[in-house]
């Protein structure tokens, strides 16, 4: 099992963050991946991919784990890793920490 983390930060209050993850959930739904909020925080469910999505005053970080489905699926960890940092990137800026 693979884990991929990534955070960034967002430079804005917490609600407008979240909003801003609407893409990166819309890009997670068409491989079938769902994000259940509560709160400030996700729960990533899908085929072969776990997770959560949590938002603080000031980050944005997004842990998945992928399983053997995902692996079976072909899914490239690292490069799957540096499409989520280049996507939070576009999101919120560049990551200046």
């Amino acid at each position: 099992m693979s884990t991929i983390h990534v955070s960034h930060p967002h430079g804005s209050n917490r609600s407008d963050a979240r909003a801003k993850l609407l893409s990166f959930e819309e890009m997670m739904g068409k491989f079938g991946v769902v994000l259940e909020w509560s709160g400030d925080t996700a729960q990533i469910k899908g085929m072969g991919v776990s997770g959560h999505v949590s938002v603080d005053d000031e980050l944005v970080e997004i842990t998945l784990k992928l399983g053997m489905m995902a692996k079976a699926a072909g899914v490239n960890p690292a490069r799957l890793e540096r499409t989520i940092a280049r996507r939070m990137g576009e999101t919120f800026g560049p990551d200046t920490a």
